[in-house]
């Protein structure tokens, strides 16, 4: 999967809906910093953690900017990934090289013996995380270039 063209976008969960005459298919309109958006959630969309979405949820979803989206307002997008998150907690998935240092060099990881590494099915990763995508959590930076952070969580999203 090409997870570089993955955007997010960080809101609260406003409402959630089914879809007309399809069971396994909904809706999810958050609000953001920036208006309403939102996100068709399907069988295919990775919801982190296997939660239950609910209205007033902090949540990131995450949409493939290499797909055609409707001219619409709000606008609607197809989820890739959702995963909630913690008060003032911010998530971004990059590709991190050796050094832990993203490849457009926004960020540069800070391991401590409390980071939670997974893979995305929740088990235990204990390879090096380096080269590889990552989902990665965490709530403040250094005013470095690049900045550094010691992230709560890390999830590696193999192959």
């Amino acid at each position: 999967m090409n997870y570089q063209a993955f955007v997010p976008v960080p809101g609260i969960i406003r409402n959630i809906s089914q879809i007309p005459n399809d069971c396994c298919n909904q809706m999810v309109s958050i609000t953001t910093p920036n208006g309403p958006n939102n996100f068709f959630i399907s069988s295919k969309t990775i919801v982190i953690g296997d939660t239950r979405l609910r209205p007033g949820m902090p949540i990131a979803a995450f949409y493939d900017s290499d797909l055609p989206v409707p001219l619409i307002y709000p606008p609607q997008y197809q989820a890739e990934i959702i995963t909630p998150l913690r008060n003032n907690e911010i998530v971004t998935l990059k590709f991190f090289n050796r050094n832990l240092i993203a490849s457009d060099n926004s960020l540069q990881l800070n391991l401590d013996r409390n980071t939670d590494i997974s893979t995305l099915n929740g088990q235990r990763y204990s390879c090096s995380i380096g080269r590889n995508f990552l989902l990665v959590y965490y709530t403040v930076t250094t005013r470095s270039i690049p900045p550094q952070t010691t992230p709560r969580k890390i999830i590696v999203l193999c192959g």
